[in-house]
This record gives C-alpha cells, structure tokens and sequence, in this order.
C-alpha cells in the first residue's frame, strides 16, 4: 500500500504556512492553469465504478488531500471525454474501439490501458420467476435482437406461462450493451430497443425488482449486491446450463459472457506524481477490491507485469 507520510509543524510555523497557502489559493485562482492537479478525474463503465470507487476511497485513506470523484456515464460516454483529454482516467468494460483510438491519436492523447478484473455479465429476473433459471444463447437472442417482437414469456419457450415480458438492459453508450449484442446478437450495437434503458445498473436492478414479469442484465457485482431482490439465470451456450459464479468467470467455463475490465489511463497524467501512484495503488489492490465487490481478480503476477510496463 502507498503512503504518504506528513511533516508536523511547530506553532509559529502554522501561521506563516496558512499565509502561505492563501497566496498559492489566490495565485492559482487567477490562472486556472499551470499548478499540479490535487485531483484524479475518472469517468465511464458502471460496470467498472464499484471497482474505481473502492480503490479511490482506499487511496484516500493515507492521500486525502487528492480527490478523485468516479463518474459513470457509460464506457462510450467515457471515451469521449477520455479522447478528447478532459479525463485522467476512463472505466471501460470493453477494449477501445478503434474509432475512439484514432480520435484519441488525432487529439495528442497517448494512453497505457490496464486489465483490471473479469467480469461475468449476468442475465436477472424479478424473484417471483420460477419457471427461466435457465435460457439458451438461442433463446437470448430471439428475445433481444433487432426486430425482436418477443413481450411474452410464452413466446420465449413452449411451457412458460403466459406473462408479459418486460425488458431492462444499460443504454447504448454502456460497454456492457455492446457485450452483449455482439456475444448474444452476433453483432455489436444490434439490439431491439423497445425496452427500458440506463447507464445506471442501479437503475435496472430496482426496475427488474418491481416488474414481475421482467428480464434485465448487468455486470455480476450487481447481481451480488442485489441477490436478495433478484434471480441470476444460468446460460446454456450448448454445454448445459452455467451459472455466473466467481469460479465459473474466473475458468471460462460462464460462456460467452464472461470479459475482461479495464482503465485506461491517459500518458501525460502519468506524468503527475498522485496519478502515478494512484493507477500502482490501483493495480497492487485490484484484486482484492474488485472480489470485496463482486469481481474476480487477476493473479499477482498479471497485475505485476502490467506495472512493469510504466517503468
């Protein structure tokens, strides 16, 4: 863990050191530039905030002079203001698409990108759902694709009872969304979009709560936190059915649902002494963090030799 140690001062000293900070206040005041950030700005995936919170709130522990506020405006949403350098650091529960790497480029922004944690993306019903605690990739689709006419369970599978069926997912900008339709689509962004959407997980899971007839999905941290209010549907991707659990995330064996999360943290903050030592907080931490809220960690050893890289 990275500490930061504070010189004690003397009584007289006090006084000539507050004087001195009300200078640099009305210095810096007048400029608005040129004076080294006491603040990390990170922004993007949902999916990846429980993770970015936790380690910011433990940074801040030993460093509390260095705010670090955790937006989440969706990984697409993140990457926007990450290319165009109004952000240190961006979650994201995809890679960067290439069209956002050559904006990036375009605008001077260098980036070193970091695997954090995997994920499992998880399918949930409303908890009065006993009858779909298994659905098929196949099944998935029908419900979810372009053009997808599909509102009732009975329509889903021959069996199921006759119950609307209401649909709950993250927004286009979510890096969870184009998952999602890329595995279960077959083709990113391609998804019906009739159903109720936010960039905010919080959001769906209190939707699908109080929607007996609803299907939602998310990152696994949420369906965790949230056990007691909603099911988790195991997912038949021809192997029989598999649910989302750390150990079958962590072996592959949840498919094809089961990714990666990411930071991406921009070159020239790197270069700022509390950003440096947040992003090795960040990564001797991760694992740990990222399993208190409902993730699965990398080894030591794949944390390590991505730190090697900033040498």
């Amino acid at each position: 863990m990275i500490k930061n140690e504070f010189k004690k001062f003397s009584k007289p000293a006090i006084v000539f050191t507050s004087l001195l900070i009300v200078g640099i206040i009305a210095a810096c005041g007048g400029s608005g530039s040129g004076a080294e950030s006491s603040e990390i700005l990170i922004d993007g995936s949902s999916t990846v905030f429980p993770i970015s919170q936790a380690v910011a709130e433990e940074f801040r522990v030993n460093r509390p002079e260095v705010q670090i506020p955790v937006g989440i405006s969706g990984t697409g949403g993140g990457f926007k203001r990450f290319v165009e350098g109004e952000i240190d650091i961006a979650d994201a529960s995809r890679p960067i698409k290439e069209s956002e790497s050559e904006q990036a480029a375009a605008n001077g922004i260098e980036y070193t990108e970091f695997v954090i944690a995997y994920d499992g993306l998880s399918v949930v019903i409303n908890k009065a759902n006993d009858f779909a605690a298994c659905l098929t990739t196949a099944e998935l689709k029908m419900i979810w694709e372009r053009g997808s006419t599909v509102d009732n369970w009975n329509e889903v599978r021959s069996g199921f009872p006759d119950k609307p069926l209401r649909l709950y997912g993250p927004d286009t900008d979510s890096g969870t969304f184009d998952y999602f339709t890329a595995e279960i689509n077959e083709e990113e962004d391609a998804s019906r979009a009739d159903y109720t959407a936010s960039s905010d997980d919080n959001v769906l899971v209190q939707g699908v709560s109080g929607d007996q007839g609803a299907m939602g999905y998310f990152g696994f941290a949420y369906y965790t936190e949230n056990s007691e209010m909603i099911n988790v549907v195991a997912v038949d991707d021809g192997d029989g059915c598999v649910t989302p659990s750390v150990s079958t995330i962590n072996d592959g064996s949840y498919s094809p649902l089961s990714r990666e999360m990411f930071i991406y943290v921009n070159n020239a903050s790197l270069a700022r002494t509390e950003v440096r030592n947040f992003v090795e907080f960040y990564m001797n931490n991760a694992a740990e963090l990222a399993e208190e809220v409902g993730y699965v960690g990398l080894s030591d050893a794949d944390y390590q030799s991505q730190l090697e890289g900033l040498n």
